[in-house]
């Protein structure tokens, strides 16, 4: 039941018109009043554990509810029908013993969307439907220790979310799903592990399938559970190049519209939004009826900063069909055209434009350039070790680089603990992360930590073309920005020609082999030491700055770095000298 690709079509749809996306699932199954049998059924009669809150296991125990509640949606004009399958990951259905499900379960989830798209597709073909496959949450969060205790503390990793991914993807796409909606997202490294698992199966398929990202403003603060703001979000996730980047859940439209207009103002993409039927009440309830819901919308829409509107906890079929009358008339949002420039995140998105002045990056959290953190790092003193980089901070550095590469330890081990430990100091975290190392294993277990837009330093033709395409292509999944030194086969640029020659030759393979964004390559043209004595070292200042003015004018967007105390290394035992 794989489905062709509908991308254009969708495309060309939002540009004529807003869509509308469904409404509440789990608000419209309370209604049916559903007992522990209801969601048992024949089949999972004996199981061992109480069902009775599953709702995707209604996909397989009671179709008759879940197909009726889609059709409900589809009748009220409803474009987009979302699957069954908030919480069909293996670590959430782990919570009732039904791991085995998660294939099943998506699958015949989106199997019952697509029949029920299609009858309502040919009974009337001006009005296309589209399944969206969702992909939810799951019940645990990756950047967040669920004891309080121990910070640096996980109950799952990035890798084990990437395999539970992969396979509800996997389902949904073969049961018939058009779009992947990764929803709800209130840690967004969990939906980078989300994004990673789609593009490693878009990998397997030889295709890909338009991608959906919905995030969660939790309360009035702006920010995500995991502590974003809704910059910060989009720049963590865009390099996935979403169909559409919106909001849902947590707020109603009058609290969420303020975020959805900065998303609306930064994003290239489509905007959604799928708010709440208003706050809950003091029982849980939601007291929003559907012309009050409608009347807010459609105030948004008019405004023109969405292109796809639906309804999340609390909303109903009559919500939709009050949304679904009140905006078709309404022109929707035009996708703004943005410049090109690197965007950054911590928990605050850090962007690097053309008028910009120079970016400060912390180094002293860099066991390889600072013997005193190398120390608290051996000796396990990380409290220590966090007041380094919470004092660099604090002191202005716009980025930090971590590095812990050093013989006496596991570099892999303590990258994996102080970025967990940095993600859950917000005074730091602010700020996005450099994660430094010759190692490119230490590299990728750190960008397994950071919920951010980092940076890579580095990747380098050292190892040759098939190496250095292999790991722009992983940092690039991952989300980051990459530092690329210039160095090849032949050893590190010294000179101007083999400066600009090399990193023209690696400018020219990231954007047109790899689609690498030029805007994310960050040249480091190799500073050396001065004032060594030796005549070949006369021109080593002179050659870097003027390689990095050629890469200015020679490769749009690129970017350049430089480290600055490697000028000192010739003064090794004149500390007055290399302090200044």
């Amino acid at each position: 039941m794989i489905q062709p690709d509908r991308t254009s079509e969708l495309q060309t749809l939002l540009q004529q018109r807003l869509l509308v996306l469904d409404g509440a699932m789990g608000t419209m199954i309370q209604r049916h009043g559903l007992q522990e049998r209801d969601y048992r059924g024949e089949r999972f009669a004996d199981h061992p554990h109480d069902l009775k809150g599953n709702n995707d296991l209604l996909v397989l125990t009671r179709p008759d509810i879940i197909g009726g509640i889609h059709r409900e949606y589809l009748e009220a004009g409803a474009d987009i029908l979302e699957t069954c399958t908030f919480n069909s990951t293996a670590v959430s259905q782990a919570d009732y013993n039904l791991s085995e499900l998660v294939y099943e379960l998506n699958f015949e989830g989106a199997r019952l969307a697509r029949q029920l798209c299609d009858e309502f597709t040919a009974a009337n073909p001006g009005k296309p439907r589209f399944v969206a496959g969702v992909l939810g949450p799951t019940s645990r969060t990756a950047s967040i220790s669920p004891d309080v205790n121990d910070p640096g503390y996980r109950n799952v990793t990035f890798d084990e979310l990437v395999a539970n991914y992969v396979e509800a993807t996997t389902g949904l796409v073969e049961g018939g799903a058009d779009i992947i909606l990764v929803e709800t997202v209130f840690d967004t490294l969990n939906a980078k592990a989300a994004l990673f698992a789609i593009e490693k199966f878009f990998d397997m398929a030889k295709r890909r399938w338009p991608v959906m990202i919905s995030g969660t403003i939790t309360d009035a603060s702006g920010r995500t559970l995991s502590g974003q703001t809704a910059e910060a979000f989009w720049n963590s996730l865009r390099h996935v190049q979403p169909l559409s980047f919106g909001l849902n859940c947590a707020l109603g439209a009058k609290e969420l519209r303020q975020y959805v207009e900065e998303l609306s103002r930064v994003c290239d993409c489509f905007v959604s939004a799928h708010p709440n039927a208003g706050l809950p009440n003091a029982f849980g309830g939601y007291d929003e009826t559907a012309e009050q819901l409608a009347d807010e919308i459609e105030g948004w829409a008019k405004a023109g900063i969405v292109n796809i509107l639906g309804g999340c906890c609390g909303t109903s079929p009559e919500h939709i069909a009050a949304i679904a009358r009140r905006v078709a008339a309404v022109n929707p949002r035009i996708c703004p055209k943005i410049e090109p420039a690197l965007r950054l995140s911590g928990l605050e998105p850090f962007n690097v434009t053309h008028e910009s002045l120079y970016v400060n990056v912390g180094e002293r959290t860099n066991v390889t350039g600072s013997r005193a953190f190398a120390k608290m790092i051996l000796e396990g003193r990380f409290d220590d070790a966090l007041a380094v980089a919470r004092q660099q901070v604090e002191n202005g550095a716009q980025v930090i680089d971590i590095n812990m590469d050093e013989a006496m330890l596991d570099s892999i081990a303590a990258m994996d603990k102080f970025l967990k430990l940095i993600a859950s100091e917000p005074d730091i975290s602010r700020v996005p992360i450099m994660i430094d190392s010759s190692k490119w294993e230490v590299i990728e277990a750190g960008l397994k930590c950071i919920q951010g837009k980092g940076i890579v330093n580095s990747i380098s033709m050292k190892e040759g073309e098939a190496k250095f395409l292999e790991q722009a292509k992983l940092a690039r999944r991952y989300g980051a920005a990459v530092i690329v030194m210039a160095f090849d086969e032949k050893g590190q640029a010294d000179t101007y020609a083999r400066k600009t020659e090399i990193c023209a030759r690696a400018y020219k393979l990231l954007t047109e082999t790899v689609g690498f964004p030029a805007e994310d390559i960050i040249f480091d043209p190799n500073i050396f030491a001065v004032a060594t004595g030796i005549e070949e070292h006369d021109h080593y200042a002179v050659d870097f700055i003027e390689a990095t003015e050629w890469i200015r004018q020679n490769l749009p967007y690129g970017k350049v770095s430089g480290g600055v105390s490697n000028v000192s290394f010739s003064f090794r035992g004149n500390d007055p000298a290399r302090e200044a």
